[in-house]
């Protein structure tokens, strides 16, 4: 006889008012992140490249409207505000951790883990939240902070993505994660490029963004950009990750999924009649 399937948890479920919203900021993300591949150089865009970044800054309300509706939604009760914030403390706090230090944060296992236990809904604030706190923490608090929150939500919710949450585990699921945060450690990288790299100016003619070049030309510019910036930013990132999830993965998977249960987010409070 086959064991029975754990219903996994969902903290905060992914609603329809919660997932149209959450459609809607990734949509604008994608146009943010990737404008420079979409608009032409003859566009009004690409003729206010240095202003576009306090633009997409509007960003921050789509996703504070993202938090609210899934909060409104999945009716958030104490516990899971409670494990929210203790996860994006910890995960805030883990960031100045190696910081400067050939891409060495930890804070990126934490999220892997967090997303494939508490799900996806759950996994997208966790991320878009940590890297808020984040910024207040280390000062990091400008027009990069909302894709950082977008990028990091991504981040985290795609873990929740993964299949087989309710039923892979051990090694496989160790393997699993590990090859996730290898790849979306470099997608994030990738991201975070996208966002700084057409608003470098002339800094370097060679790799910068070109607003009156094809698309092609603007492809190649970013490719070599990355190859010189941040490939090993992002190959420590990931090794790190890989590294943490492999080592510390098994501890930290037992430990969300008993605080998980114990807390049954899902179970509705009920009140006795008093004894006659």
């Amino acid at each position: 006889m086959n064991p029975p399937r754990l219903r996994a948890a969902r903290p905060v479920p992914l609603g329809p008012r919660s997932l149209a919203a959450l459609v809607l900021v990734s949509a604008v993300g994608v146009v943010a992140f990737f404008w420079p591949f979409l608009a032409p150089p003859s566009s009004r865009l690409s003729a206010h490249a240095q202003d576009a970044p306090w633009l997409f800054a509007g960003l921050l309300v789509l996703l504070v409207a993202v938090v609210a509706a899934t909060i409104s939604e999945s009716g958030l009760g104490p516990k899971a505000v409670a494990m929210l914030g203790v996860l994006a403390a910890t995960g805030a706090a883990l960031r100045p951790i190696g910081a400067g230090t050939a891409g060495i944060e930890p804070m990126f296992f934490l999220m892997v883990l967090s997303g494939r236990v508490l799900g996806p809904g759950f996994g997208f604030v966790l991320g878009s939240l940590t890297m808020f706190a984040s910024a207040l923490l280390t000062g990091g608090v400008g027009p990069w902070m909302p894709f950082q929150m977008l990028a990091m939500g991504w981040f985290t919710m795609g873990a929740g993505l993964l299949p087989g949450r309710s039923r892979v585990r051990g090694r496989t699921e160790l393997l699993l994660l590990a090859a996730y945060g290898f790849l979306a450690a470099f997608a994030y990288g990738t991201l975070m490029n996208l966002s700084g790299w057409p608003f470098m100016g002339a800094l370097a003619s060679n790799i910068a963004f070109d607003p009156h070049a094809a698309v092609a030309a603007n492809l190649s510019r970013f490719v070599a950009y990355c190859l010189a910036t941040s490939l090993g930013w992002d190959l420590g990132r990931a090794l790190c990750t890989v590294v943490l999830t492999l080592a510390l993965g098994p501890a930290v998977l037992r430990a969300l999924r008993r605080a998980t249960r114990r807390a049954a987010f899902e179970t509705a409070v009920t009140f006795d009649a008093p004894a006659a």
